[in-house]
């Protein structure tokens, strides 16, 4: 272990120790309240480019497995975290969180005061900040800091996408005495757990780069396409913008956080900058539907502005913390979407009922 520094865009520093490996990375820093799940979390490609803070103060207590992963590497930049486990305790467990970040090449901080962190994060909004265990001299931080982009205008979801089209569904998962779907999902970030559960309605999964063209899906003729999560500020991304705007009332979509975002721009709605985000598991979501409460979870730092909103566009689900829009669905067209994540990995399974609800739409397109 080695002394390390965060220094934030306000000048705040914070003195700890070394996390991972030794070095130094800067980005958005934000915080997630959820208790469990930090191996979902570092792995989650809605994370790229952000330095995350887990506000739980003991982390990596039940170690790391090859099990809870939602991508194929960690997609964090940084971690920042109260106090590290040094011992696990998991009849799954294959490693340490320490040397999971190690073999990862991921650079974090620990040993400091998390729950000042998140207040100031809370009172003054997202920032910068630079984790360094190489370099500790302030002067020398501030000045690396003032290099370091906003994620406002960034478009990092072709970073972190596939870069060419791919099946999913292993045949032997297949049932063909069933109705087979054919799905294809726009990866922006796509986390495994949202393609597990659609591969548990007899899918076909075929997974698209994010910068396909409508041609592409039109000629691939899918049942229904799914807009995945993803990092990054949707209005940078007019190319996918443009591509789902094509695509709208020629088959039933889906869209889940940045999918969603990104649907919403397609139907002519604008996306804005929240002060810190929502991140965590426990976000209570009211739908406007059925006048029931959902424990949702939840990671974006960007939300879909409600004033003023397309007509074609129908609110169906509110964020009770705030009242920013948490679902829409459009009037003229069979697509929907959530900003929430209805595949909650990790959190509750309150919103799974959206991907039945996505396959009876294409049930209802298939056979009308």
């Amino acid at each position: 272990m080695h002394p390390a520094i965060l220094l934030l865009d306000n000048k705040t520093i914070f003195n700890g120790i070394s996390l991972g490996t030794k070095g130094e990375v800067s980005g958005e820093v934000c915080f997630n309240t959820s208790m469990t799940g930090y191996q979902e979390v570092l792995t989650d490609p809605s994370y790229s480019g952000q330095l995350v803070t887990l506000t739980y103060p003991h982390i990596g207590n039940y170690g790391i497995n090859l099990e809870d992963i939602e991508s194929k590497k960690i997609q964090v930049a940084g971690l920042i975290i109260k106090e590290d486990s040094i011992s696990f305790s998991n009849y799954r467990a294959t490693d340490t969180l320490n040397n999971y970040l190690v073999k990862e090449n991921i650079v974090g901080i620990q040993e400091i005061d998390t729950r000042m962190l998140t207040k100031i994060i809370r009172t003054q909004g997202a920032m910068n900040g630079i984790i360094s265990s190489v370099d500790l001299n302030i002067d020398s931080l501030k000045n690396k800091l003032k290099n370091v982009p906003s994620m406002q205008g960034f478009d990092l979801a072709q970073k972190v996408s596939t870069n060419k089209k791919y099946n999913w569904t292993p045949s032997n998962k297949i049932d063909k005495s069933k109705p087979i779907y054919n799905i294809a999902v726009i990866d922006f970030g796509v986390k495994y757990n949202i393609l597990r559960l659609l591969e548990k309605f007899n899918c076909k999964i075929t997974v698209f780069p994010a910068n396909i063209d409508e041609k592409e899906i039109l000629n691939f003729n899918p049942d229904g396409i799914f807009l995945s999560n993803g990092p990054g500020d949707p209005a940078s991304m007019s190319y996918a913008i443009k591509t789902v705007k094509k695509l709208l009332g020629k088959k039933p979509i889906f869209g889940i956080c940045l999918g969603h975002q990104i649907l919403a721009l397609a139907l002519g709605a604008k996306t804005f900058k929240l002060k810190f985000g929502h991140r965590g598991c426990n976000h209570p979501v009211k739908n406007l539907i059925t006048n029931s409460v959902e424990i949702t979870s939840q990671n974006h730092g960007f939300a879909v502005n409600s004033n003023p909103l397309p007509n074609d566009i129908e609110i169906t689900h509110i964020s009770l913390n705030d009242n920013t829009i948490e679902g829409l669905r459009c009037k003229h067209f069979s697509a929907f979407s959530v900003q929430y994540h209805p595949e909650a990995s990790p959190g509750p399974h309150d919103s799974q009922y959206l991907f039945k609800e996505f396959f009876n739409m294409i049930s209802q397109k298939i056979y009308a």
